[in-house]
């Protein structure tokens, strides 16, 4: 059975609503246990509806702590229409602090649309999109690099063929605030919570803001104005008299972006976030940890562009990602024209 609405969450009616969605999660331990995934809604009036999400990869902290702030301090005299937020989408790997869900070993961000008869990955994914997507315009799920990356902060959007629908979400990304806006062409999306969103026309933001299984006040703060300043670019909350900071729009190229480790070892980088980098550069050189009187092997760029990504840890694994280039965009190619 699909999992159900809790009696105490209502989309319909003024005012703020704490609940506990109630999953069946039969263990060793409990054999009629359940897993209690909170949901927030807060409404005033009529107006758009934005979804917030954190938690869909368990070890990714900026998303969950700026959401259950958020919860927490969002009044709903505040605001003209409605946000719904789900501080740990994958609550059982925010628990544990892995990527993957401990308890079915899945991925919450390739299990969409989810199905009511599956695990428990499955099952939140399907509550999700039914109760939560198809009820909201704009959605924003909060990521960051994990224990095995780090990123330069980022917004996340994608390449989509609807043209209007471009031009909304590029706009959304610009006014998010973060330093960089990616634009991506996802290699494999089938199963992304990106991937619904977009094909029922909604906004679709995400966000890569660090990483390496930890949260610093930049990305944390980040996060929290991004929140502010998509409640204000759809009009939930009133304007305020905070300057979005500029944002650079980039790409990563199908073919040099994605620099992956030849070797397993000691991963030592030469480049911080954020720099440029040229083609031909040595960015970084692995360590052999079995042969000790064998060189370091440079790790060069492929192309000319700026390290958004490096690994989050020193220990690499042969074929680990352990840097991305990314190149400028000019977003005017979507016929959009960018305030200044």
């Amino acid at each position: 059975m699909p999992v159900s609405l809790p009696d105490n969450l209502t989309f319909d009616q003024d005012g703020k609503f704490i609940s506990l969605l109630k999953i069946p999660n039969s263990t060793n331990t409990s054999g009629w246990g359940s897993l209690l995934l909170p949901v927030i809604v807060v409404r005033n009036g009529n107006g758009p509806t934005v979804l917030f999400t954190g938690g869909n990869h368990g070890d990714e902290y900026e998303g969950p702590i700026a959401l259950r702030k958020l919860a927490n301090e969002l009044k709903p005299e505040q605001i003209q229409g409605q946000v719904i937020i789900v501080p740990y989408l994958n609550y059982p790997a925010v628990l544990a602090g892995t990527r993957l869900s401990p308890v079915d070993g899945l991925n919450m961000n390739r299990s969409f649309p989810g199905s009511p008869d599956g695990s428990m990955t499955p099952m939140i994914a399907d509550f999700v999109y039914r109760e939560l997507v198809l009820r909201s315009d704009v959605v924003v799920d909060f990521h960051s690099g994990g224990n095995s990356m780090v990123f330069e902060p980022c917004v996340v959007i994608h390449h989509l063929e609807d043209t209007e629908q471009m031009k909304k979400t590029v706009a959304a990304a610009q006014q998010f605030g973060a330093p960089i806006s990616l634009v991506l062409r996802e290699l494999d999306s089938k199963g992304m919570l990106d991937t619904v969103v977009e094909n029922c026309g909604k906004i679709f933001i995400s966000t890569e803001l660090g990483g390496g299984g930890c949260v610093s006040p930049r990305t944390l703060k980040i996060a929290e104005n991004g929140i502010r300043n998509i409640l204000q670019h759809f009009e939930i909350l009133p304007p305020d008299n905070e300057v979005v900071p500029e944002t650079r729009f980039m790409e990563t190229p199908d073919i040099g972006s994605y620099i992956m480790a030849s070797q397993e070892g000691l991963y030592e980088t030469l480049v911080g976030l954020g720099e440029p980098v040229l083609k031909g550069q040595i960015i970084g050189r692995i360590h052999s940890l079995t042969h000790i009187d064998a060189p370091a092997v440079k790790v060069h760029s492929q192309i000319d562009g700026v390290l958004i990504t490096r690994a989050g840890r020193a220990s690499v694994k042969n074929w680990d990602t352990i840097a991305v280039i990314a190149t400028d965009l000019d977003v005017s190619e979507f016929d959009v024209n960018l305030a200044v």
